[in-house]
């Protein structure tokens, strides 16, 4: 359905964006979750097949990327629950700076927004670092042309040992879309947002993070929440940063009941 047809309905709007390598189907479980209590909008990104690749005309940024997300946030009638993983976190935090009035609430499971972590002292030097390095890696693979192995890492970076489990459609389907996953670093490591605008997004915030989250997302997460004026913490026991996938049901419920409780002022 059209973006802009989708945002005029009079129901709550939802807009979730997904995690790298994934698609609109990663929120088939929430979307089945919130029912018809809510219409929800899951935009691609670039780099999936329904989407096609960037264009190559300059520097890939998170604003080319949120791009069509505001405008369809700019021509619904009323505000927008913003949903958000990995990737999608961080765009998603992008666009709630971008429209910061536009926003009723949001709904954020490990946002990678890896350019607070400099921020961070000695212990965000460390998780960039860590996190730089698997940058480094997948963007060396694409270079070299090895899309698979640079993809391979990276699966198994945030879900250990996951690779070699999937079906080969979807390895076949990661492989393809490799070449977005430096595009997709770079721009969450360069994006210039300093710590202290998080301060001024005064809507609903909850942050999700597995029990088993990696060092790099878990930080920003904790960081989120000390910035985020009214945010709170709910650790997902056992996931670990895919936790929106492995324990799909469990992650949807959370963030399906965080959208309903909070309500639309009148106006």
């Amino acid at each position: 359905m059209n973006a802009s047809k989708l945002l005029q309905a009079h129901r709550p709007k939802v807009i979730a964006l997904h995690c790298s390598g994934a698609g609109a189907g990663e929120w088939s479980c929430l979307i089945e979750t919130l029912g018809g209590n809510c219409e929800v909008y899951a935009p691609e990104q670039y780099g999936c097949p329904r989407r096609g690749h960037w264009t190559g005309e300059r520097a890939f940024r998170l604003a080319d990327e949120a791009e069509p997300v505001i405008a369809a946030i700019d021509q619904s009638e009323n505000k927008i629950h913003l949903v958000g993983h990995s990737f999608g976190g961080g765009l998603a935090l992008h666009i709630a700076l971008a429209r910061p009035s536009r926003i009723l609430s949001m709904a954020l499971y490990e946002p990678s927004a890896f350019h607070l972590l400099p921020q961070m002292g000695e212990a965000g030097a460390n998780a960039y670092a860590e996190i730089a390095s698997i940058a480094d890696r997948i963007g060396q693979a694409v270079i070299a042309g090895d899309y698979r192995g640079g993809v391979a890492a990276f699966v198994d970076y945030w879900n250990p040992g996951s690779w070699s489990a999937l079906r080969p459609p979807v390895k076949e389907a990661l492989t393809r879309w490799a070449p977005k996953g430096p595009l997709d670093f770079r721009a969450l490591m360069t994006e210039p947002t300093i710590d202290k605008h998080y301060c001024n997004l005064s809507f609903p915030v909850l942050l999700l993070r597995g029990e088993h989250a990696p060092s790099p997302t878990r930080i920003i997460a904790e960081r989120l929440q000390d910035l985020l004026p009214k945010s709170r913490m709910t650790v997902v026991d056992e996931a670990g940063h895919m936790g929106p996938l492995t324990h799909a049901v469990e992650v949807s419920r959370l963030i399906a009941q965080h959208i309903i409780s909070v309500a639309e002022p009148e106006k």
